[in-house]
């Protein structure tokens, strides 16, 4: 799995405004706290504005803030809005690929990737990174000692 620096971003700058809550930040104001590209964010928020995450206001007083609570907002729904579905096989779902011959059972393999990918992502919410207390899904992973080494 190949988290893109869009995803990163779009996670860390909604985690941002959560922490700033009640108060609006701007696009600068968020690029600056989460050394983020302005340009490359700019997208990025306007990507969680139209999927309903964040919303703008014009003026003076103006910025971004958060539509909900940040404990009903999971990063499932950030990384759905900033890069599409969690799991895509050459573009498609996991289900709809077909391989041939001793290949088959690989759909079975990216089905089940998607699923632990949903897993984590769909169970933590944006609450739980400001609190830093994680769901156990996640907190029985990290407990591993192979999570915390690359291969």
């Amino acid at each position: 799995m190949h988290v893109t620096a869009r995803a990163d971003y779009a996670v860390r700058a909604v985690i941002e405004l959560a922490s700033l809550r009640p108060v609006s930040a701007t696009r600068q104001q968020l690029a600056e706290a989460q050394n983020i590209p302005g340009k490359f964010l700019e997208t990025i928020l306007g990507d969680l504005r139209r999927a309903g995450i964040i919303e703008a206001q014009r003026g003076a007083s103006g910025g971004y803030r958060l539509t909900r609570d940040p404990e009903k907002l999971t990063l499932a729904e950030i990384v759905r809005a900033a890069e599409g579905p969690l799991a895509a096989v050459r573009g498609m779902p996991p289900e709809d690929t077909l391989y041939p011959g001793s290949a088959a059972p690989l759909t079975q393999i990216w089905v089940a990737v998607r699923a632990s990918l949903r897993d984590v992502l769909e169970a933590t919410t944006v609450s739980d990174i400001l609190s830093g207390d994680l769901p156990e899904q996640v907190t029985s992973l990290l407990a591993r000692p192979d999570s915390w080494t690359r291969r």
